[in-house]
């Protein structure tokens, strides 16, 4: 007998965390998140996002076997800064079955519809600002980090259940010696025409991290605010999102656009730590799984491009044509294999066509999907 229940222990959470690795134990491409990040994302007292915002997190049983999750979420910030009334799904794997994926889906509307809100979104865990979209083309190899992955047969799921296209989320994918490096050789003649109007491009200060990372806050709150669905972080949700990127962080990657003293811009290229990642079972640090994060760490060959954006004012100057040619050197010099940009959007031809002209090619699609609440 199918039937939902709302997660409400420590143990039912540990069984929601847990559900994609038995629902993926055979696929080799699924990269399983940390257990003890997604604990402390998923409880309230760990993560600031419960400070304005709610969640409900449901599980799907079958004759006692967990078949299914999904978390209904209210995020008030959106809303308030869109004068909508939206409401969100995420944390979404099922089996390939369509009624199950339709209860669950139904009970995250039912819960949305409680609080007065008449559109679902999704797949959204928490905002755009966290991993989103859900993978419709390019199921050919894992994930990079931080980005989704789910079975092929989600999308038609999601359209049986009434749920229609939103918009699709691009991925562009550069090969080593398949590419265009000639911002990379032009970067020295841009500084210097930068540095004429007191514009410098730096690598981030690690020294001085909690001072840098207020600075990038400012600057990432405004380079994208109109990006969409695009919520500012609070100050909290920053400092908790770049203490856990600082562990994966390389300097070389994260570049400051600075004018006299103001950061006006910067990028953001990480590891894929998802090389590793795949590697650690049921995404378990111990016993085992501490060693090979370390051991491994090294051995990574490929970035994700994941951040590159300057401020209204500095835009056109050849700021993001610097940015972008630093990490084509970077890139160079380490010798990394591969890299992937994303996600963009899909109709953002001011993002998307400069990533084109540098040979980076479409290879993987992502789409957010609504419904109406009736």
């Amino acid at each position: 007998m199918k039937r939902i229940i709302p997660v409400a222990s420590k143990k039912d959470l540990s069984f929601f965390i847990d559900f994609p690795h038995e629902l993926y134990q055979n696929d080799p491409f699924y990269v399983p998140e940390l257990f003890t990040a997604q604990r402390d994302m998923l409880t309230k007292s760990h993560h600031p996002f419960y400070e304005h915002s709610k969640i409900q997190l449901f599980l799907a049983y079958n004759n006692g076997d967990v078949v299914g999750r999904i978390a209904a979420i209210q995020n008030n910030n959106h809303n308030k800064i869109y004068k909508v009334t939206e409401g969100f799904f995420g944390f979404f794997d099922v089996i390939n079955d369509n009624e199950t994926a339709k209860m669950l889906l139904d009970t995250a509307t039912a819960w949305l519809k409680e609080k007065n809100l008449d559109k679902i979104i999704g797949p959204v865990n928490f905002s755009t600002n966290d991993t989103c979209g859900l993978l419709i083309e390019g199921f050919n190899g894992p994930p990079v980090a931080m980005m989704p992955y789910n079975a092929p047969y989600y999308l038609p799921l999601l359209e049986k259940a009434g749920f229609s296209k939103k918009v699709d989320l691009r991925a562009y994918r550069y090969t080593a010696g398949d590419y265009n490096d000639r911002a990379a050789g032009l970067v020295e003649k841009i500084e210097e025409r930068l540095q004429r109007n007191n514009i410098v491009i730096r690598k981030i200060n690690l020294k001085n991290f909690k001072q840098e990372a207020e600075a990038i806050r400012k600057v990432y709150n405004k380079a994208w605010d109109k990006n969409l669905g695009f919520v500012p972080m609070t100050d909290k949700e920053f400092d908790y999102t770049a203490k856990d990127l600082k562990l994966i962080l390389d300097p070389d990657f994260c570049l400051l656009a600075e004018k006299d003293g103001e950061i006006v811009g910067f990028s953001l290229a990480i590891p894929d730590i998802n090389q590793v990642l795949i590697k650690i079972k049921r995404g378990r640090l111990f016993p085992t799984g501490l060693v090979k994060l370390l051991l491994n760490k090294r051995k990574i060959n490929g970035i994700r491009i994941l951040l590159l954006g300057v401020v209204d004012g500095y835009r056109k100057m050849g700021i993001e044509a610097c940015l972008y040619g630093r990490i084509i050197k970077a890139f160079q010099a380490k010798k990394m294999k591969y890299a992937e940009a994303s996600w963009t959007l899909e109709h953002n031809d001011m993002v998307n066509k400069p990533i084109e002209n540098i040979g980076g090619k479409l290879y993987r699609k992502y789409r957010l999907l609504e419904k109406s609440i009736a």
